[in-house]
């Protein structure tokens, strides 16, 4: 595992399940851990861009349904509901901490389009420079199916290219990828990926590593964006915060990393 002490732009995506509970009210004591962590790694030099799912969950608790809606009027509410609910919080948990925090919702067109994915780069450089944490989700509110990222996981790695951003952390359910079923005996963790072959892909296609609300292989897809884009990649357990020190403290960190590609 390489010192990735020395990466100053780091992307950090987490799914709904490292930020909910199953009853889709915000698990304020995790959050609110992962805040600190990150508010920390700022105070360290870093600068943070923060790529956070969640909105549909905690705007479908917050909006009275006893699970996600299906119908998209109802999903787009509740993403309404929850963006609102979510950067309430951001905004309140990171000021604590002195710092200031901005929203972002992209979709496929705004990036796919060479003057508004301009203006995106241009609005990325000046919060830079004005040492303010990016907060991006997808603009589910608008957005219908052509438009939609099939994942926040492929949205992380496509906002990674557009900042330049030295590395991409993607937290989930499980360590990183395994060599089989990670719940059960035996699988083993890889450390390290060379280079995303098919093995690798057909290794996230299996059920076993489908763990989290994107599953595996929309990781893998947005770890083959990030890395053939020159941008290392991690993917983390989302158990406890904390382990992000462990990665940037070169202290045997239990994840799989993802080798940047020569440009």
């Amino acid at each position: 595992m390489p010192n990735f002490a020395d990466k100053k732009r780091v992307v950090i995506k987490v799914g709904s399940s490292s930020l909910a509970y199953p009853t889709g009210n915000l698990n304020i004591r995790k959050s609110r851990e992962l805040v600190e962590v990150l508010a920390d790694l700022k105070n360290s030099g870093k600068e943070i861009v923060f790529v956070t799912s969640g909105a549909q969950c905690v705007g479908a608790a917050k909006g009275g349904f006893r699970e996600k809606p299906r119908d998209i009027p109802s999903k787009q509410a509740c993403a309404a509901i929850g963006q609102s609910e979510l950067m309430k919080f951001y905004s309140e948990t990171f000021g604590e901490y002195n710092h200031f925090v901005a929203q972002l919702l992209l979709t496929r067109d705004v990036v796919s389009n060479p003057t508004r994915r301009q203006n995106v780069i241009n609005t990325f450089n000046k919060l830079f420079e004005l040492n303010v944490i990016p907060i991006i989700n997808a603009n589910d509110v608008v957005s219908i199916k052509q438009l939609d990222f099939d994942e926040n996981d492929t949205l992380s790695a496509i906002v990674a290219t557009l900042t330049e951003s030295d590395l991409l952390v993607m937290l989930t359910d499980v360590d990183g990828l395994y060599d089989g079923d990670p719940s059960e005996e035996g699988s083993k963790l890889i450390p390290e990926v060379e280079r995303i072959t098919t093995d690798i892909i057909t290794l996230a296609q299996g059920a076993g590593s489908a763990l989290g609300s994107g599953g595996m292989l929309t990781k893998i897809e947005a770890a083959q964006i990030a890395t053939e884009a020159g941008i290392d990649t991690v993917i983390i357990g989302n158990r406890d915060p904390r382990l992000l020190y462990r990665l940037f403290e070169a202290d045997d960190a239990r994840c799989t990393w993802f080798k940047a590609q020569d440009k």
